[in-house]
């Protein structure tokens, strides 16, 4: 009698719920756990490095604890010349991010990283995605965040919502990068990892 193949268990290393949506795109059951993760930036750290370091070291957490599984972690840092902007938290932060960016280019740096301990697959890949803002007035900024309160966006820019009217151009080869995961990227390192994709 021949037995099934094993299929792992696939789980978002996130509680996003911006992932969360677009990993659903692919029709994949999968779980979704929280990584333990102190986001910090290092010192001097660059924030392609530390999209990087953090996409990997929340597929890794989350790894240990199901290490049969095969493991997704993403994390997104808006990078303003050098310089990571990451979520604002609240109103005032948000303020002062949007006015640093508006009638500048951001490059919002996507990272991913697909983990399986038991097979010992590890991969990672990055998206960037270059965002032109339009010349911001002060109102046009208080009256984006009242209506849509992205406090929990890297670069206080939610383009998949209002968001999208305080740009001027977006440049990427990902659609999805910009909104936290980005999904070419995720079916190929998936397939990498023995997870079939309308194979």
């Amino acid at each position: 009698m021949s037995s099934k193949p094993f299929k792992r268990l696939l789980i978002l290393g996130s509680t996003s719920v911006y992932r969360r949506e677009l990993l659903q795109r692919l029709r994949l059951p999968f779980d979704v756990v929280s990584p333990q993760v102190d986001e910090t930036p290092l010192d001097g750290e660059a924030p392609q490095a530390l999209a990087e370091r953090l996409a990997l070291a929340k597929a890794n957490a989350v790894a240990l604890l199901h290490p049969r599984a095969i493991v997704i972690g993403s994390d997104q840092v808006a990078d303003l010349d050098g310089e990571p902007l990451g979520k604002p938290g609240n109103h005032a932060n948000a303020v002062r991010q949007l006015q640093r960016m508006r009638g500048r280019t951001v490059v919002f740096q996507t990272a991913v990283a697909v983990v399986c301990h038991e097979s010992g697959f590890a991969g990672q890949a990055l998206a960037q995605v270059k965002v032109g803002f339009r010349q911001l007035s002060d109102r046009a900024i208080e009256d984006y965040l009242q209506a849509e309160k992205p406090y929990d966006c890297a670069g206080s820019a939610k383009s998949e919502g209002l968001g999208i009217a305080l740009l001027e151009v977006i440049d990427n080869q990902d659609p999805t990068a910009l909104v936290g995961l980005p999904l070419i990227h995720t079916c190929r390192l998936l397939r990498a990892a023995g997870m079939a994709l309308l194979d």
